[in-house]
């Protein structure tokens, strides 16, 4: 897709639509012709906002990409600002098909590589990092104690271990022991101590705490243990903070030789699991920075890589979408049966889903999460769904797939890296500050401004779209760049040593 933005201030993205989006801030009174369609601007309409082409009646729906994005709440008139004083998402009933836009993956004639860490389980890392792990919020502190000290006193003497990153979290304990609750941790924990980018870990908990190490350890033993059993110290036993912080700081010591001997060398691209993620998105990013994206995922998966699309909520009203590309009836149905637990979830909690849109994707013109939904699923580009897995479930299918998350960023992030993540790519409007560790994470702006304004945080700029590049050129740039991160160069949020905050794993049920 080629646009030519002084010659069209204003795009139509499908034939069907009701509206076009402002492609630069538009006056009122202006009169513009949008694919055929001539009119005078009522009032002003900023950049990435919605114009009317056509008059709307209440309670008739308005349709963006030739989908629906809402019904309208008050008249609307040619040139009308069309946003949350005229539209809202009202009652739609969602018709599902599967496989029936099912496109062959197209065969790749030179195979790819990465330069990455081959694990003993067989799998790829992107980064060859010891990590510190909490059981508990109760050894956040000491965890994070081990981790700082380590990097100082010990990680110059190994010059192949890439980082040392704790893992300390809020959660761990007031809980039912045995619960699916405890569960969703446990297996988060797990696919962190042995995820590709880990060589080696060390546990850390208090030792009163629901999330006993033997519970850990019993109900992900299959996972954490293919080789040996991950080392523990209990603060409680080993002589309270200062003890455990020095006992951490030997058995990180004990990690480190065997950390150091894993080299990079090349691995098939096959073997890349790419996580993507979207955070602060505007009226752009549906038509920039996620449909090129979803070219980059398309080359992935024609390498024969894996992508992870995800946040559950923000797929809400365009998973009818997904589904017509599963390769199954079961692998749709599954999405739809998450899709129920959402609606029944917030219904419970007070909530609508539709309280996403946050205030920074209405000001950047995204009025519904139907609207946001739509954008969002271009991210995933255009290949088959060969599976859908649960929150933190290792992701064990090669091709284009989805993990059920909330749509909070760190919270997504964190099950989509415990399934087994190696990279991440992160599309943006608004500007979002986002690193994760130990998965690299890689910036794409959806508009030439945020890009500028924040250069030090954006790995590439998808608004030259905007400016007359196709989509597939800079889908072709965010490929070659997540292999040039996956092999080493690092993303500007990693250079910048951000990422170990956003560790997050998605509590449910209640606190005690």
């Amino acid at each position: 897709m080629l646009i030519a933005l002084t010659e069209t201030p204003a795009l139509r993205l499908h034939p069907d639509d009701d509206v076009a989006v402002a492609l630069i801030p538009l006056p009122a009174g202006r009169t513009l012709t949008v694919a055929g369609e001539r009119v005078r601007l009522t009032t002003a309409i900023p950049a990435g906002h919605k114009l009317a082409l056509r008059a709307v009646a209440v309670g008739q729906p308005v349709r963006r990409y030739g989908q629906l994005i809402g019904f309208a709440t008050a008249p609307i008139a040619p040139g009308d600002h069309v946003h949350s004083q005229n539209l809202a998402v009202g009652s739609m009933t969602q018709v599902y098909e599967f496989g029936t836009d099912l496109r062959p993956v197209p065969a790749v004639v030179e195979p790819r590589t990465f330069s990455g860490y081959r694990r003993p389980t067989g799998r790829a890392g992107t980064r060859n990092t010891v990590a510190v792990i909490g059981t508990v919020n109760c050894s956040a502190h000491v965890v994070r104690r081990i981790a700082a000290r380590a990097r100082e006193e010990l990680l110059p003497r190994f010059r192949n271990v890439t980082d040392i990153v704790a893992i300390a979290h809020k959660s761990g304990c007031a809980t039912r022991a045995g619960s699916p609750e405890l569960e969703l941790l446990q297996r988060t924990l797990a696919g962190f101590a042995r995820h590709p980018n880990v060589a080696g870990c060390v546990f850390v908990g208090l030792g009163c705490e629901v999330n006993q190490w033997e519970s850990l350890l019993a109900s992900q033993r299959e996972r954490l243990a293919p080789l040996d059993v991950p080392p523990y110290l209990g603060i409680q036993e080993t002589g309270g903070v200062a003890a455990t912080i020095t006992a951490g700081l030997r058995a990180v010591e004990r990690l480190l030789p065997y950390a150091d001997s894993f080299r990079r060398e090349p691995v098939p691209l096959s073997e890349l699991c790419l996580a993507l993620q979207c955070g602060g998105s505007d009226g752009f990013s549906g038509i920039t920075a996620n449909p090129a994206l979803g070219h980059a995922v398309d080359l992935l998966v024609a390498h024969g890589g894996t992508a992870v699309l995800s946040e559950t909520p923000e797929i809400y009203g365009a998973e009818h979408l997904l589904t017509r590309r599963a390769v199954s009836r079961a692998v749709g149905e599954k999405l739809i049966r998450q899709i129920r637990w959402w609606e029944e979830y917030t219904a419970r909690e007070g909530f609508e889903i539709d309280n996403n849109p946050a205030p920074g994707n209405k000001a950047g013109g995204l009025t519904t999460i139907f609207e946001k939904s739509l954008g969002a699923v271009a991210k995933g580009g255009s290949m088959p769904l060969a599976a859908v897995y649960d929150y933190a479930e290792p992701i064990t299918a090669a091709g284009f797939t989805y993990m059920d998350t909330p749509g909070y960023d760190p919270v997504s992030a964190t099950g989509q890296v415990a399934g087994g993540a190696t990279i991440i790519a992160f599309t943006t409007g608004r500007g979002s500050c986002f690193g994760f560790k130990p998965a690299p994470s890689i910036k794409i702006a959806s508009n030439s401004a945020t890009y500028q304004r924040m250069r030090g945080d954006m790995d590439i700029n998808a608004g030259r779209v905007l400016e007359g590049v196709s989509v597939e050129q800079v889908g072709r740039e965010i490929f070659e760049r997540l292999i040039a991160v996956a092999s080493g160069e690092p993303s500007l949020s990693e250079a910048q040593g951000i990422g170990e905050e956003e560790f997050n794993p998605w509590i449910l049920g209640a606190t005690m």
